[in-house]
Order: C-alpha cells, then structure tokens, then sequence
C-alpha cells in the first residue's frame, strides 16, 4: 500500500453547493440568470468551478475527485463536471452551509477509501499562482502524511484589509521554515478596525483550501458536532434530513474550536475568494484588465448584502 500522503491516496473534493447569492446581479448582468457563481465564467472561457476542476490536474485524477452539487443547480453542474465519473458527482436535496456541504463527501470518501488524504477546494474563488496552490497542495499532503491527526490550512497573504473575510491568526513555527505554523484563533469577518490589526500583525487570509486525512477530518467534526455526522452518514432518506437540517458553517463551528489539530501553510497563490464585485474588481485591475461589465456601463452591478 502507497504510503499516506502519495498521489494513490489523495482524493480532492469540491466545494459547489453554494447559492451566490451576494453576486446574483452581477451574474444576472454576464449570463442573463441570477445563477450561483460557481458556475459562470466572470470573465470569459470557462466557469469559476470548470477552472477548479482543471486545477486539479497533476494532483488527483477524475476517479478520485468528488464533487458536491445541489439538486436544482443539476442542468448547470452536469456539463461542467463531464470530465468526472458520474458517481463522483454527489447530489444533496438543498444547500445546507458548508458543514454538511463538506462532511458528505468527506463521508463518501472515506466509505471507499478508509485511508485517504483528502484536499478540499471551494469552486468558486480566484487562483492566480495555479503552480503554486499545486506546490502547496503537494506540501499540505506530505504534512499530514507527517501528522495524520492534523488539518492543514492554505493561508493566503492578505493584500488588503477586508472586513468580509475569514482570517488564521499564525501561532508557533511548526519547522525550520518560516510557512508552516500552529494555529492561534480564528476571525471570521471583523470589523474593519480588527481586520486591520490582525493584518498588522501577521494574521493571513483563510483560503478554505484544506488537507488532511479523511479520518482526521471527520473525528474532528464528530467532537463538535456528533449527531450531524452520524445522521449524514446513516440517512436513508435524505430529502427528510436535510428539509430539517439547520445549516452551520464548518470553518465557525469545527474549525475555530479545534484549533489543536489544526495547521496553517502560508501559500503564496495570489488567491481570492470572488466573493464581491469589488474583490473581483481588484483582482483584474491588478492585472490589467477591465471587468467586461465596465465596458458596458459605468456603474458596477449593485451588490446583495447576503
């Protein structure tokens, strides 16, 4: 048996059951549907989750990457995800947060390969360096492969203060190495005054990229959340669950309370989570390009506060 941590034992699983319901208006204004962002192309050529598939390349293979879509978000997700076994593209009745957006698959991976490293990716952030998430990746794995009972976080440089996002306050240096550190606390959206400090003083971007062993993963949910991951993974009628399911974050109510197991890698892959018309602004203005829809009008689409 390849040992952990190895290409034969990587699984990726993607992150597509989100609404996008903040940028429904500039997705309304590209397409001509308010639909989830995932499954747009921002800027022309192939959606937001297609270019994620692609980036998997040279990390897992089709046959061990799962996706998970919701039910009515199916006529978009097919033809995007083509390049997949259809079994590995997982379907839930509805969105319900990323706590069992990300246990379900965790779940189904581990049914089928009770020893595997899993890497998850959300479908619907920007990627600049695709060579160095790959490089990261790459390290994350060999990292937990060192410390199975870890999760390893990609932690992004931040360019900027932002108020809307997630941030990983770095504790102590993990190896010789100036990337690799413990993880002190979270902050998940602060005030733009904290997000300032905490910038100041070293804290990075939560990509919500992680890696660890599907094991690894799932005993940490269980000792925060038992009931949902007993009832995920024995449902027989799932419609039932979810239409009584509360939905809850993964990253607030796993991640920020086991911060013992957890791992940030600083990885410098020019990331960005697209998750407003300003933050996708930014990230073409840096690279020279005019949003599409400037060109049309000189007012961008007017932003949903979700």
């Amino acid at each position: 048996m390849a040992k952990h941590g190895s290409s034969t034992h990587v699984w990726g699983i993607v992150l597509a059951g989100g609404d996008g319901t903040r940028l429904q208006p500039l997705t309304r204004l590209l397409t001509g549907a308010p639909i989830p962002k995932q499954y747009c192309s921002i800027t022309g050529g192939t959606s937001l989750l297609e270019e994620t598939i692609a980036r998997l390349g040279g990390l897992v293979p089709p046959d061990r990457t799962v996706a998970i879509v919701n039910r009515d978000h199916l006529p978009l997700a097919r033809p995007q995800l083509r390049s997949l076994p259809s079994r590995n593209v997982l379907v839930q009745p509805r969105n319900r947060d990323t706590g069992p957006g990300v246990l379900l698959p965790a779940l189904e991976v581990a049914r089928r390969d009770p020893d595997a490293t899993v890497a998850i990716f959300p479908s619907d952030h920007y990627i600049g360096d695709v060579g160095a998430l790959r490089s990261a990746v790459r390290r994350a794995a060999a990292i937990a492969d060192a410390h199975p009972t870890k999760i390893v976080l990609l932690g992004a440089e931040p360019e900027w203060a932002d108020p809307g996002y997630g941030y990983i306050l770095p504790g102590r240096r993990l190896t010789r190495t100036d990337d690799v550190f413990a993880v002190r606390a979270f902050s998940e959206k602060p005030p733009l005054p904290l997000a300032e400090r905490i910038v100041a003083a070293g804290a990075l971007w939560n990509s919500f990229i992680l890696v660890c062993r599907a094991d690894a993963l799932l005993a940490a949910a269980r000792a925060r959340r038992r009931d949902d991951v007993a009832a995920l993974a024995t449902a027989s009628d799932r419609d039932t669950l979810y239409a009584t399911m509360t939905p809850w974050n993964f990253s607030t109510e796993i991640l920020a309370n086991v911060t013992a197991r957890l791992v940030v890698l600083r990885a410098a892959m020019a990331w960005s989570d697209w998750g407003t018309v300003d933050a996708i602004e930014r990230t073409l203005t840096s690279l020279g390009r005019t949003p599409p829809w400037r060109a049309a009008t000189t007012s961008p689409p007017e932003q949903r506060v979700a």
